[in-house]
């Protein structure tokens, strides 16, 4: 897994990343999602590098085996903010002041907040199983809060980590034959770590609350997307099932969007790793 590629950890003012980068050529930033770990593009990021990138893979704060500050009520150790600002941190240590960037699931969040953030930063981003966080909550129904439950039994105080660490083997499900054996046993080393499963939670809750009011203000102020962006997501997932085509939804976010689905379920860079990395490459050296 990750041939040729180096690891090392990056510290950071109030965090430590941990991260994996390989190849030569224009950078590219993968983001993972909920409850992956940067493992979850080993089928990718090799796709990528033959394609001419060179490709890193951080590990989000709290996940996997980056970490970050003591937790506090107002969850704000863990925004969507401070997250981006990680990344950029890293890329910066790593020599990479611009960069292609993609996110995937909890990581699109953090993209969508990094290119609003720090646009001088990024050349193009694709934006993977995803919408806007306040996008998503604007649009609740029961239809949503039925199959997006998580969301709000996560941000609950206490008893979601009473409930994941009392056996994260039967919440957390993974099929090492599909993700592949040393992804697998990544992250499921990671969510037994009860640790990491607060810090998750925590994304979750600053989610609801701090990130949604990030949004806001910048639909507010007339802020957007101002580089060129991808939009993609998995026809065996339920984006399209609840919203209709994302596409109208990301327009008004960013003026240059396009994008299509891919036919897999949720964990895409898993499931159907050729046909993403070839609309990423596609979509990066365009």
């Amino acid at each position: 897994m990750f041939e040729g590629f180096a690891s090392e950890v990056v510290r950071l003012p109030e965090s430590s990343a941990f991260v994996r980068h390989g190849g030569e050529g224009p950078p590219v930033v993968l983001l993972h999602g909920h409850p992956r770990t940067s493992a979850t593009w080993h089928r990718v990021a090799p796709r990528l590098v033959e394609r001419g990138f060179t490709v890193v893979c951080p590990d989000l704060r709290g996940y996997g085996r980056s970490r970050g500050p003591a937790f506090t009520a107002d969850h704000a150790g863990y925004t969507k903010r401070v997250v981006a600002q990680d990344v950029v941190a890293v890329m910066r240590s790593l020599g990479h002041e611009r960069f292609m960037l993609a996110g995937h699931d909890r990581g699109g969040s953090v993209a969508l907040r990094l290119v609003l953030d720090h646009p001088e930063a990024v050349r193009r981003v694709a934006l993977i199983d995803c919408l806007p966080l306040s996008e998503h909550l604007s649009r609740i129904t029961a239809k949503f809060a039925t199959q997006w439950w998580h969301w709000f039994f996560f941000a609950q105080p206490d008893i979601p980590e009473r409930v994941i660490n009392a056996d994260p083997d039967s919440w957390y499900h993974g099929d090492p034959r599909s993700m592949g054996q040393e992804n697998h046993d990544e992250w499921r080393a990671a969510v037994r770590d009860p640790d990491v499963v607060r810090a998750m939670l925590e994304d979750y809750r600053a989610g609801l609350t701090i990130d949604r009011g990030h949004e806001e203000a910048d639909r507010a102020a007339g802020r957007r997307i101002t580089c060129p962006a991808l939009a993609l997501w998995s026809l065996r997932d339920d984006l399209e099932d609840l919203y209709g085509d994302p596409l109208k939804i990301w327009a008004d976010w960013a003026p240059d969007v396009r994008g299509h689905g891919i036919d897999s379920g949720h964990h895409v860079a898993e499931q159907a790793p050729e046909e993403l990395a070839e609309s990423l490459g596609d979509f990066f050296q365009g």
